[in-house]
């Protein structure tokens, strides 16, 4: 049997993809960097195996799958390339593999993974589904109809892809070590656009993707009154949101969701959208989003003592405001407090005033140090450019984390793309 080997296999994408095909009966194996990610634990519970980078893992009849990270140059693609084998790029084998299925891409420069997620968790209560979200969780089932899988746009990968459906959540400047402006992000968004087979849903209160087109229809949600699908009578409450969807104009049904903050809205909306488009039925959805627990790193809540303490992957400023409207939905009468770890110097750099005013909606603000990237390990800025714009903040250690603890009754929310969950594990350590 043909071996898929991934290099780099501990990658969100990757993980989930690696897990599809084992699903589906293929035999898979993988390689990384000996360092703990999150996305391995998946993998070690179906028993695919993850080896230490050399060249020695390359053998002849393996099919290579390459993540996106890595280049040409890496010993195992190099080795690969000289035995003459199949090399694929991530992005690549993907746009090809969702062939077989009625394919949804879930894109967007904010809330990708937890629609990809609910839009699955809602899916395959009424369909057989296939998925793969962004938190490093696939599925691959015999006879899946569906295939619902995130599709990111940075350095334009998701331009290998061509699918049924596509939800468009938003579109927003970041990634600037790649693209220029938000009009170069909308450029790529726009030729995505173009390459969708049945039908876009995007969110019609972003300015952004009112202007999108498309040989295919474009069903706009959101909670404008020009929407197809609309949000009206909302009601939030410290259990969740309830909310009454219009279409065109016209009521639709009563939707309640076990979510925080407008953001969560919206993504529901887009996932009823389709599921409306589809003629699926519409109490499975209503059931279904009421029982959807969320993905990996999206407000994952744990109480400690007195203390909410909430692991979120919030790394932009528009993020962060989400994340923080959620927490106080939720948690009314709580202090919230914001441990922030950024991600990349030139993102750091280029939104330093957005991160400012996005972290000053916390009640105190701590900063760990920059968390740089295999692309960029150093930047002209330091964490205290950011701490002088937040009045009160504090820079802190992995090593000096008790200060949390005067935050008592408190929701603690650390928020990151890099590793800030060693801050986490070091400040539940001086708990225990």
């Amino acid at each position: 049997m043909t071996i898929y080997h991934f290099v780099g296999i501990k990658g969100s994408g990757m993980s989930a993809l690696a897990q599809i095909l084992h699903d589906m009966g293929l035999q898979v194996q993988g390689s990384d960097v000996d360092k703990r990610f999150f996305t391995q634990i998946a993998l070690e519970e179906s028993g695919i195996k993850i080896l230490p980078f050399q060249k020695e893992n390359i053998q002849p009849g393996m099919n290579i799958i390459v993540g996106n990270a890595f280049p040409d140059t890496h010993e195992e693609v190099e080795e690969a390339m000289k035995l003459g084998l199949p090399v694929v790029r991530y992005h690549r084998f993907l746009g090809d593999f969702m062939k077989q299925f009625t394919s949804v891409a879930v894109t967007g420069a904010h809330g990708k993974t937890s629609t990809t997620g609910l839009l699955s968790h809602v899916i395959k209560g009424a369909k057989p589904t296939a998925y793969l979200i962004g938190d490093g969780t696939g599925k691959g089932i015999s006879g899946a109809e569906y295939f619902a899988f995130e599709a990111c746009e940075y350095r334009r990968h998701f331009l290998s892809y061509f699918p049924d459906y596509a939800i468009m959540t938003n579109i927003d400047f970041d990634h600037p070590d790649y693209f220029a402006n938000v009009d170069d992000v909308f450029s790529a968004f726009q030729e995505m656009a173009w390459q969708v087979n049945k039908g876009i849903f995007a969110c019609g209160d972003d300015e952004q993707l009112q202007k999108i087109q498309a040989k295919v229809p474009v069903v706009f949600y959101g909670f404008g009154d020009e929407n197809d699908f609309q949000a009206r009578n909302v009601v939030k409450t410290t259990e969740g949101t309830t909310f009454e969807v219009y279409v065109r104009n016209t009521y639709y049904n009563t939707f309640s969701i076990p979510t925080f903050g407008d953001h969560n809205i919206l993504n529901a909306l887009a996932v009823i959208a389709l599921s409306h488009y589809e003629d699926l039925d519409a109490e499975i959805v209503k059931e279904r989003l009421l029982s959807f627990e969320g993905v990996k790193r999206r407000f994952s809540e744990k109480t400690i003592g007195s203390q909410v303490i909430i692991d979120d992957y919030a790394h932009h400023p528009t993020e962060i405001r989400a994340t923080v409207q959620a927490a106080r939905q939720k948690y009314p009468e709580r202090n919230i407090i914001a441990v922030f770890q950024p991600h990349t110097f030139s993102r750091t750099q280029t939104f330093l005033n957005e991160f400012a005013n996005s972290l000053n909606l916390a009640d105190f603000v701590y900063l760990c140090e920059i968390f740089g990237s295999a692309r960029e390990n150093h930047g002209k800025l330091s964490i205290e450019d950011l701490a002088n714009k937040i009045p009160g903040s504090k820079v802190i250690s992995e090593e000096k984390m008790e200060s949390l603890k005067n935050h008592e009754d408190s929701v603690i929310i650390f928020m990151g793309a890099g590793d800030i969950q060693k801050f986490q594990h070091a400040y539940e350590k001086t708990l225990v």
